[in-house]
């Protein structure tokens, strides 16, 4: 059983808030790290992730991988490139994301998943859990309910706390 962390519960009530919320998150990530981006559609992942590639400074517009289920971001300086994966289509759980050679590039990089609940925990036990809620039905509110979580002793003593600042 992998060790959880406190979570951090932020509260953010416009894209501009998300996009800085990636980027203030992507000063704690290293090459190595898993990200798991969950929520509705529309929720806010790509977003957040968009403010990741911002934060960890990677070539190429962060744009929802949907179609080609995953695109690789090299970084523009020394750190770590950005592999942003869509799990939306992926059905087949991790056989089909072993195609996918996560694992071989997981060590080297920055790894988020949108939709990978069920399907890339395998992959380490050291990973982020970013959870985004928003209210569901016809509506325009732009409030997003945002729980981060860290499993694994890559987390452990990590500021979590520190991105609500």
């Amino acid at each position: 059983m992998e060790a959880a962390h406190t979570p951090a519960e932020l509260t953010v009530t416009s894209p501009e808030q998300m996009r800085d919320l990636g980027r203030r998150l992507a000063k704690l990530l290293r090459a190595g790290d898993l990200v798991l981006l969950s929520g509705e559609l529309g929720a806010g992942k790509t977003t957040l992730t968009r403010g990741l590639g911002e934060g960890l400074g990677v070539r190429g517009a962060v744009t929802s991988p949907t179609f080609v289920i995953a695109r690789v971001h090299p970084s523009l300086g020394d750190g770590p490139p950005l592999v942003h994966v869509d799990a939306y289509r992926l059905s087949g759980g991790l056989d089909e994301m072993e195609d996918l050679d996560l694992d071989v590039s997981l060590p080297g990089s920055v790894v988020v998943v949108e939709w990978g609940e069920g399907k890339v925990e395998e992959l380490t036990e050291d990973r982020l859990h970013v959870s985004i809620h928003r209210a569901v039905g016809d509506t325009t509110d732009e409030v997003r309910h945002v729980r981060v979580l860290g499993l694994g002793a890559r987390w452990a003593g990590a500021e979590l706390e520190a991105l609500s600042a």
